[in-house]
């Protein structure tokens, strides 16, 4: 018997870091359909993630009504956490959109990354987390990995203003932020596809009013910028694709390993992004990968390695 429970948290533990593995998998496609749609369509980011976080809401939505219709009744009092949970969704959703405008995708997925750091010190402060050396040694490692597999240790990538390193460095914030409402969220014992039904849709709305509010910026009717596809089969396809493909389950199964690992764990997990999406690019577009970027991807892998030898 003792040695049967002592084996239950090793086995959750190994259940988390799988799943977590699983959705940085499915994540790195991400920027494979967003490149895509905003090269080849031109459609405008804050557009384009509305119609992915309203996709996702109401896919979810839509299978949980045949599989599990339970899961669509949530309690009221949990009304207000997720409405804050969809608020900071949406604006991860936003200023991360603003911040590739701002510094380019290199720089970009570097400073989105200091999330990190801001996990570990939320989930330490917060949720009592461990904070020892072996994770503060592991975030050094994982951030100097995305620098060298995004190639942003080339100096003339760092082209920062200081509104741009602020727009990044609130990127990271954001899905720290988001991160940690996973694990608050799993704490309350919501069930995780319940979560993301419904903070997909309270984001999709959030979008909308940011679209608004910023169309006088962009000079571009509010309509014209939501329906830049028109009658493009193929470009609502890929978006469909895009929201119920890597959106949905990337997010998803990165919400369902919070109820099993600690946020600042979860959130080192996903660093691996950059160094398995630079993995798809060499099999799908035939880029190949440099020998810095291998160096980046094996420091990414070894911060995982060092947090779960340690836990």
């Amino acid at each position: 018997m003792i040695e049967t429970a002592s084996r239950a948290p090793d086995q959750q533990l190994t259940r988390g870091y799988t799943i977590a593995l699983i959705a940085t998998v499915v994540w790195s496609t991400t920027p494979v359909f967003i490149g895509y749609l905003i090269a080849s369509y031109g459609m405008p980011p804050l557009a384009l993630a509305f119609w992915r976080d309203l996709l996702v809401g109401l896919g979810i939505a839509a299978v949980l009504a045949f599989v599990a219709p339970h899961m669509l009744r949530i309690e009221r009092r949990y009304g207000r956490f997720l409405l804050l949970y969809g608020f900071i969704l949406a604006s991860f959703n936003g200023i991360w959109t603003v911040s590739v405008a701002f510094n380019g995708a290199a720089v970009a997925t570097v400073l989105i990354y200091s999330s990190t750091a801001f996990s570990v010190v939320l989930g330490w402060r917060l949720f009592a987390e461990p904070l020892n050396g072996a994770k503060v040694v592991a975030v050094l490692l994982a951030l100097a990995g995305c620098i060298l597999v995004a190639g942003a240790y080339d100096p003339a990538v760092w082209r920062l203003n200081p509104l741009g390193l602020i727009l990044g460095l609130l990127s990271g914030l954001a899905f720290a932020l988001y991160s940690i409402m996973g694990r608050a969220a799993a704490w309350r014992s919501i069930p995780p596809w319940s979560t993301m039904f419904s903070i997909f849709l309270i984001g999709a709305g959030f979008l909308l009013v940011f679209q608004v509010v910023s169309a006088p910026l962009t000079g571009t009717a509010v309509a014209s910028q939501l329906f830049w596809l028109g009658t493009s089969l193929s470009g609502w396809a890929i978006l469909i694709a895009l929201a119920l493909g890597p959106t949905a389950a990337g997010y998803g199964l990165f919400t369902v390993s919070l109820t099993y690992l600690p946020a600042s764990v979860a959130n080192l997990i996903a660093t691996l992004e950059p160094a398995f999406t630079a993995i798809l690019a060499y099999f799908l577009l035939g880029e190949h990968l440099s020998p810095v970027q291998l160096v980046g991807s094996g420091l990414i892998l070894l911060s995982v390695v060092l947090v779960r030898l340690r836990s």
